[in-house]
Parts: C-alpha cells; sequence; structure tokens
C-alpha cells in the first residue's frame, strides 16, 4: 500500500525539560515505541528532528530546517520526504498509540486530503492522516506565517473523523494520550505497569 507515517520529534520539549523522544519506556524509548507501532500498520516511517538533533534509531530521519515552527513545518517536511502518497502524523510521545486506529484513519482517508480526527472538542491535527496534496498548501502556510496546523484542515476540506468512527479502533481513545510534562510521562509509566523505570530526571 501506497503509505507511510511520520513521526514529529523536533519539538524543544520545554515543558518536560528534556528530548521527549529519548526517554524511556520499557526497553525501547518513546520514539522507538511509536515507530514500531506505526511501523506495523505501513511500511515507510519518517522521523522529523530539528537540525543538529540527536535522534536515532532504526528509521529514516528528515531535517525540519524551519526551527520554531512547529509542527505545520514538520509536516511539510515529512511530506516532501516521503515516497507514499499519504501518510499518518504522530507526535513521538504517544506511548499508548494503538496499531488499529492508524489504520482506520488512513482507511477513513480515501478520497480526501486529510483525515483528522475530533475528540473532546478538539481537531487532533497531529493524529492525523495528510496526503501529498496537501504539501504545497502547508508550504504555503507557512511562507503566510499562518502556523496554527488548524489552518491547514481548514484550506484542506479536510474529512473530520468522529470518535464514533474510532471508538472500536481504540475503545478508550488512549491514542491521543501524551506525555508533555514530567508527572504525564511518570503517570503514563505507572499505567503501563513500568513503576520499576528509573526517573531520568
Amino acid at each position: 500500500m501506497n503509505e507511510a507515517a511520520l513521526v514529529l520529534a523536533g519539538g524543544f520539549s520545554r515543558r518536560m525539560g528534556r528530548d521527549k523522544w529519548s526517554l524511556p519506556f520499557g526497553d525501547e524509548t518513546l520514539l522507538e515505541r511509536t515507530v514500531r507501532i506505526v511501523r506495523e500498520v505501513v511500511p515507510e516511517v519518517w522521523v522529523v528532528a530539528r537540525e543538529g538533533q540527536g535522534v536515532r534509531g532504526p528509521f529514516q530521519v528528515v531535517r525540519d530546517p524551519a526551527e520554531g515552527f512547529g509542527p505545520l513545518a514538520g509536516l511539510a517536511a515529512g511530506l516532501e520526504a516521503m515516497a507514499a502518497e499519504r501518510a499518518f502524523l504522530t507526535s513521538c510521545d504517544v506511548p499508548f498509540l494503538r496499531s488499529a486506529l492508524v489504520r482506520r484513519l488512513l482507511d477513513l482517508s480515501r478520497g480526501h486530503a486529510a483525515a483528522v480526527p475530533f475528540v473532546d472538542g478538539y481537531h487532533m491535527t497531529t493524529a492525523a492522516v495528510y496526503s501529498r496534496a496537501a504539501l504545497p498548501v502547508a508550504q504555503r502556510l507557512l511562507a503566510e506565517g499562518r502556523l496554527r496546523p488548524y489552518f491547514l484542515v481548514e484550506e484542506l476540506k479536510a474529512r473530520i473523523v468522529t470518535v464514533e468512527e474510532i471508538r472500536d479502533a481504540d475503545p478508550e481513545l488512549e491514542s491521543f494520550r501524551n506525555c508533555n510534562t514530567p508527572e504525564e510521562y511518570r503517570a503514563a509509566l505507572r499505567d503501563a505497569g513500568l513503576v520499576g523505570e528509573v526517573d531520568p530526571w
């Protein structure tokens, strides 16, 4: 299938206090875990990292040259690098991501430039599918300084995915749970039964 995954790892993790991608989660890092999960669904995986960031692992890396422009710039860099026609976009700090959800969103994106879940009143723009047709639109928005990913959703007239359409793929919607702070990270470790992890702080 002509599908890929893009994993954003280039953020500055200011609330976490250190790069989130390298945090241990069991016998792998958060980034390695995310890559492993999406690779269960798609053969092509790109990790989007900022220039000079020491991201390493069993995956392809593309550098985001637009430092400080947020996830929209990361998405554009990934779309430009990939060979596939569409990709599931995710952050690197989602330890409870379900491969069934990735598959469902890719399926629901067929015939659309993007498919974006709407969960708890929010458009999940960094847990969504974008086609290569989104690239020139994203590049234009970046040039205009319109950096909010939702601007892209509006421009593309994205297919909005309801909770009802994905609930069976992820009953507790855990795929949308990320780790932005040390407290959220520690809670995720506890909930995964990894209470014996060494605290990296």
